[in-house]
C-alpha cells in the first residue's frame, strides 16, 4: 500500500471528513487549560524585548527534525512518493504504525502552531522597536512565498515554505484580536478546511502505485531525468499547489497558526497543558491513530482516503502532546535539549538543507550509482537516511552557531525584509 499522508506537502491532498471531531480536538482539549493559564499562568518571557524562549527553539528544532521522516519518502519522486512492496513486509507495516501513531501529520501541525506563535512574536517585536509592525510582517511573508517557489521548483517540489507563507496572511489578519475571537475563527477555518478536502477528495481516482508496477516505473524514469525536465515536473506540482492552498490547506495551516497565538498568549509554550487537557489530548489521539491504523491497510480505497481525515485529527492532539511533554522536559533551560534547540535556531536554513542532501542522495547519487536500490529499499531503509541527516544537523547546527549568531538563510531573508528601511 503506497501511503498519501507521509509528506508535509501532501497532507492537505487526500483526507476525507472527520471535519468535527478535529474541530472539537484543539477546544476541548486547550479551552480548559488555555483560560487557566490566562488568569494564573502568563508568560513571564518577553520575546518582543530580545529574550528567548527555549522551549519553543527546543520544539521547532524538534518540529524541523521530524518532518524529514514523511518528507524522505518523497525526495525522488515528489508525487507518489513511497511505492510499497507487493505483499508488503512485516517491517513497512510495523514503521506504518508508529508513524501512524508518531509522526504522520504532528510535526507538520506542531511547525504550524510554532509558526504562528512566532508571528505573533515578531509582530511584538517590530512594535516594541517603534517599527511599524503589520508592513514589516506582510514583506517577510511575501519574501517567504518567494522562497517557497525558489525551493519547490528548483530543489524539492515537497515544499511547505509556500504553503505557510499563503496560510500565514489569513492568521495575520487576527494577530490583534481577542483569544476567543482568534479561537472561534481557528476552529472555523480548520472545519471548513477538512469538509473541503474531503469534498476534494471524492474526485480522486485509486491508481496502482507499488514496487515495479508501471507507473512506479514511469515514474522513476521521470525524476531521474535531466535537471531541466524535473524542474518541469515541480513546476507544476508547485502550480497545482498554487490552484489548492487557497482552496483547502490555508485554513487548515492558518487555523493552527492561530491556535498558536492563542497558545502563546496564554503561556502554553511556557508552563504546558493543564492535566484535564493534556489526558483529553493522549485519548484523542490513541482512538484516532487506532482508526487511522485500521482503515489505513483496508482493500477498500474509500476507506484509505478516510484514513488520511482520522490522522489530520490526531495530529492535532498528538503535537499538544509534544508541546507539552517538550515544556516539561526543557523548562526554559538553554542546556536542555541544546542540539534540537540549536537546530531550532536554524530551522529555515535546515530545512533547506534536508532538501538538498535528501535530494542529492535519492535523485542523484542512487540514480546514477545504484539505480537498483529502488526496487529493494523499504520503510527502515528510509529512516535509516533519515536518522543519519538528522544527526549531521544535530552535529553542525551547535557548531555553526559557536561562530555566527544567525543561520545564512535567516541572515538573508531578514537582510531583505530591513533592506529598505536601513536606507
Amino acid at each position: 500500500m503506497n501511503s498519501k499522508k507521509d509528506s508535509a506537502a501532501h497532507i492537505g491532498t487526500s483526507p476525507n471528513s472527520a471535519s468535527t471531531a478535529a474541530n472539537t480536538v484543539i477546544s476541548r482539549s486547550n479551552s480548559s487549560s488555555a483560560n487557566a493559564s490566562s488568569n494564573k499562568r502568563p508568560n513571564t518571557i518577553n520575546e518582543s524585548h530580545g529574550n528567548r524562549n527555549s522551549n519553543m527553539d527546543a520544539l521547532r528544532g524538534i518540529a524541523i527534525l521530524g518532518i524529514l521522516f514523511m518528507n524522505i519518502f518523497f525526495m525522488n519522486d515528489s508525487f507518489y512518493g513511497y511505492a510499497a512492496h507487493l505483499p508488503q513486509i512485516a517491517s513497512d507495516r510495523i514503521l506504518e504504525v508508529f508513524s501512524n501513531f508518531f509522526l504522520e501529520g504532528r510535526f507538520l501541525s506542531l511547525l504550524s502552531i510554532l509558526f504562528g506563535a512566532g508571528l505573533l512574536i515578531q509582530y511584538q517585536r517590530f512594535e516594541a522597536n517603534n517599527l511599524p509592525a503589520y508592513p514589516f510582517i506582510k514583506k517577510r511573508l511575501k519574501w517567504l512565498i518567494v522562497f517557497g517557489l525558489i525551493h519547490g521548483i528548483f530543489i524539492w517540489g515537497g515544499d511547505i515554505l509556500l504553503t505557510y507563507g499563503i496560510s500565514a496572511f489569513l492568521a495575520l489578519n487576527y494577530v490583534n484580536a481577542d483569544i476567543e475571537t482568534i479561537k472561534k475563527r481557528a476552529n472555523q477555518f480548520i472545519f471548513a478546511a477538512l469538509v473541503l478536502v474531503a469534498l476534494f477528495s471524492l474526485a480522486i481516482e485509486e491508481e496502482h502505485y507499488f514496487r515495479g508496477s508501471e507507473l512506479h516505473q514511469q515514474q522513476l524514469l521521470d525524476w531521474s531525468a535531466a535537471y531541466i525536465n524535473v524542474v518541469l515536473l515541480q513546476l507544476m506540482q508547485v502550480g497545482f499547489m498554487l490552484m489548492l492552498i487557497p482552496l483547502t490547506i490555508m485554513w487548515y495551516a492558518g487555523g493552527l497558526m492561530m491556535w498558536g497565538m492563542v497558545l502563546y498568549k496564554q503561556g502554553v509554550f511556557e508552563h504546558g497543558l493543564d492535566r484535564k487537557a493534556l489526558l483529553q489530548c493522549i485519548i484523542v489521539t490513541i482512538l484516532f491513530s487506532t482508526i487511522d491504523s485500521i482503515l489505513s491497510f483496508s482493500s477498500n480505497p474509500v476507506l484509505v482516503e478516510l484514513s488520511t481525515s482520522m490522522m489530520m485529527v490526531s495530529a492535532i492532539a498528538m503535537a499538544l502532546v509534544y508541546v507539552h511533554l517538550i515544556v516539561k522536559i526543557c523548562q526554559n533551560s538553554q542546556r536542555v535539549l541544546a542540539p534540537f534547540q540549536a537546530v531550532g535556531k536554524l530551522a529555515f536554513s535546515c530545512y533547506i538543507f534536508q532538501s538538498l542532501i535528501g535530494v542529492s542522495i535519492f535523485r542523484y547519487a542512487i540514480s546514477h550509482y545504484a539505480s537498483d536500490l529502488y526496487m529493494s529499499l523499504n520503510r527502515v531503509d528510509y529512516f535509516l537516511i533519515a536518522i543519519i541527516i538528522t544527526l549531521l544537523q544535530l552535529v553542525l547546527a551547535p557548531v555553526y552557531l559557536r561562530f555566527f549568531n544567525q543561520g545564512p538563510l535567516e541572515a538573508l531573508w531578514r537582510k531583505l525584509v530591513m533592506a529598505k528601511s536601513n536606507t
